[in-house]
């Protein structure tokens, strides 16, 4: 027979209305928690590329292409401001330093995005983020592109 146990008395006028609403609510904000706790929320280094279209196109943050002049003759995200990596250092001044419009760094892979990332943290740019798949990604998905 199994064994019960009663809760104290304190404890046993307890009650919680075990409605779907608050279910579903008790999950969402479960949920939410767990994301924000996982390692990928613990980074702010990256966005996801759905994120950098959505954003872009609502003019909501700048979008900077560092891939060099050949591969950005294969097309790029139509408004995005063309910034080869090798010409950074010398056109640090064109990046804004404002962080009140976070600026997204787009590469082919994310490989040289992300590097670059590093470097501009150290230059005191922290609303700086790279775009998780890069241009690959973006044409491999069949999302428009135009000639510079």
């Amino acid at each position: 027979m199994p064994r019960t146990t009663r809760l104290p008395a304190s404890h046993q006028d307890f009650s919680f209305p075990c409605t779907r609403r608050s279910l579903s609510l008790l999950v969402i904000s479960l949920g939410l928690t767990l994301a924000a706790c996982s390692p990928e929320a613990a980074t702010s280094d990256s966005v996801t590329l759905d994120f950098a279209r959505a954003e872009h196109e609502a003019g909501r943050v700048v979008l900077i292409d560092i891939r060099e002049p050949n591969e950005h003759a294969t097309g790029v995200a139509k408004g995005a401001q063309l910034l080869p990596m090798r010409q950074l250092g010398a056109r640090l001044s064109e990046i804004p330093t404002a962080s009140d419009k976070p600026v997204l760094l787009i590469c082919n892979t994310q490989n040289r995005s992300s590097s670059t990332l590093s470097a501009l943290r150290e230059r005191g740019y922290p609303h700086v983020r790279f775009v998780q798949g890069g241009m690959s990604e973006w044409v491999r998905r069949g999302w428009p592109v135009v000639r510079p």
